[in-house]
């Protein structure tokens, strides 16, 4: 078996399924799967979480994270570790933090059919915009 050389970030750029770590009030790990956004050029990726769940207030508690994401083959990885910062839930659908997940939603799919309704959902699901400024990136391709 050989590790060939690769660039992590280029993986988790192309890359929109991933499993976040935080860390629970005991110290152990909270893993969750996400969709996920990485800005290659701000180095920040992007989750749309909600408000009320393990995740989201781990991360209030403590804004350390963790982002892992595989290749569909399995055989390259990459993580990426930085520091969580949390927009929203807003509670109008044209307020600053619903617009960040519109923001968010337009770099990571494209147009959505219905902003409108989008916006309603966000609110009403308590959406909140995660941004992780990524801090470590590390990984590895086998083969």
């Amino acid at each position: 078996m050989t590790v060939a050389l690769f660039d992590p970030r280029t993986l988790l750029a192309e890359t929109r399924l991933g499993v976040l770590a935080t860390i629970k009030a005991d110290g152990r790990p909270q893993l969750s799967p996400v969709t996920q956004f990485y800005d290659r050029d701000a180095e920040v990726i992007l989750i749309s979480v909600t408000a009320g769940r393990a995740k989201t207030a781990n991360l209030r508690r403590d804004p350390r994270a963790t982002l892992e994401v595989t290749s569909p083959d399995g055989y390259a990885w990459a993580t990426a570790e930085g520091v969580a910062t949390l927009t929203g839930p807003g509670d109008d659908p044209q307020s600053p933090a619903v617009e960040a997940l519109v923001d968010y939603y337009r770099r990571a799919a494209g147009e959505h059919p219905d902003w409108d309704e989008y916006r309603s959902v966000m609110v009403a699901d308590r959406r909140v915009l995660l941004s992780i400024a990524v801090g470590h990136v590390y990984g590895a391709k086998i083969r």
